[in-house]
């Protein structure tokens, strides 16, 4: 009856046209409150007045952003980053655009997955499974400072990394074969998060950990486009999302698309009310900010459409929406998500209490964490 449920209100997204953005939705919450539940993706390295997300910013009062070096959709570099003076400027000109401090965030993990590269100017970097297998915490250390201080110099505040996905599987697509977990052991995956949470903790920046619920087993093996965990993931990957959030503070952590039956049978994580609500706030008891993974990934619009996608992840407990923006660009997204989440409210399917619990967490972690940076950007 689940799936059947399911099923008819996917269709029903699907045969429904866009939300028009002309109709006004009655809810308690301005358009203003509900933007800082979204981090988006933009084009361009220089930003003024008449650029599309400096509107965003000041109409929808977003959150934050997300920044790439890569254009997905076009194959080009040169997206948001060039160098480390452009890109201070530019985060230097988002902050001073924003009436709230907004979220500046990349993903730097090392290695692989890096947006500031050696060739644009900036320091060398290793992988997480390099410097896991080097095991000495004077190794990870220097990486992790030196990435940290270099947030500091260009004014990025927050980084979509470090990985703490224990690697179960070496041959994983996306994080064994791409070298981004530190050690197949929980703990020396726990250790060297570690080392690196205190580097970016003492330069003031925001480390998102990730991914929710444990992606370092995964194979091939898909479910409607979702990489399905159900048969190669065990409680083991939890241990280091649990032991981090026992013994230190974890401010945000990101939740995967990821399947797996045995936690819930219909939704991916990061829909999830059993994974998010269930398994991370309420057994791992983890009170800080979930951010979901890219809300635009294949997968999810196709599965589930937008409008019952960004309904289900708040309901599941997911605090800030992150809509890259890159492999398919969309310049009025911001304002799609924002009615979506306007009519949801509106005709009772996403859940206030949610919502006023989410616009709290990240109102705490904007004062705990990231207005320090911003205020530096602005003198």
């Amino acid at each position: 009856m689940i799936r059947i449920a399911v099923f008819v209100l996917i269709i029903c997204n699907f045969a429904c046209s866009a939300p028009s953005t002309q109709k006004n939705y009655e809810t308690k919450y301005t358009n203003q409150e509900l933007g800082q539940l979204l981090v988006v993706g933009f084009r361009g390295a220089e930003i003024n007045t008449e650029s599309a997300i400096v509107k965003d910013i000041k109409e929808y009062n977003l959150g934050g952003v997300i920044l790439h070096d890569f254009d997905a959709e076009t194959g080009e570099f040169g997206r948001n980053i060039v160098d480390a003076n452009q890109l201070l400027k530019l985060s230097s000109a988002l902050v001073a655009y924003s009436q709230n401090p907004p979220i500046i965030a990349i993903d730097q993990e090392g290695g692989m997955v890096s947006r500031l590269k050696q060739e644009y100017g900036f320091p060398p970097t290793k992988s997480a499974e390099y410097l896991g297998s080097v095991d000495k915490e004077d190794t990870t250390r220097h990486y992790a400072r030196s990435i940290a201080q270099e947030f500091m110099v260009v004014g990025v505040n927050t980084n979509f990394a470090p990985v703490v996905d224990v690697n179960k599987n070496a041959e994983s697509p996306e994080i064994g074969s791409k070298e981004r977990s530190f050690s197949s052991k929980p703990d020396k995956v726990i250790e060297h998060v570690g080392y690196v949470l205190d580097e970016f903790d003492k330069e003031g920046i925001l480390s998102v950990i990730k991914h929710f619920p444990g992606h370092g087993s995964s194979s091939n093996t898909m479910h409607n486009g979702f990489e399905d965990i159900t048969e190669t993931w065990s409680p083991e990957e939890l241990e280091p999302f649990k032991k981090l959030t026992e013994n230190r503070t974890i401010h945000a952590i990101m939740a995967a698309h990821l399947y797996n039956a045995n936690i819930d049978s219909v939704w991916p994580a990061t829909l999830s009310e059993q994974t998010i609500q269930g398994l991370l706030r309420d057994s791992l008891g983890f009170g800080g900010v979930v951010f979901a993974n890219d809300m635009q990934d294949e997968a999810i619009i196709e599965q589930f459409g937008l409008d019952t996608a960004i309904e289900q992840a708040l309901n599941a407990g997911v605090d800030i929406l992150v809509f890259r923006n890159n492999a398919e660009f969309d310049e009025d997204i911001a304002e799609r998500a924002i009615t979506i989440m306007q009519k949801g409210i509106a005709e009772g399917r996403i859940n206030e209490t949610r919502v006023d619990s989410a616009l709290a967490r990240v109102g705490r972690l904007k004062k705990n964490v990231i207005e320090d940076l911003c205020t530096c950007l602005t003198f």
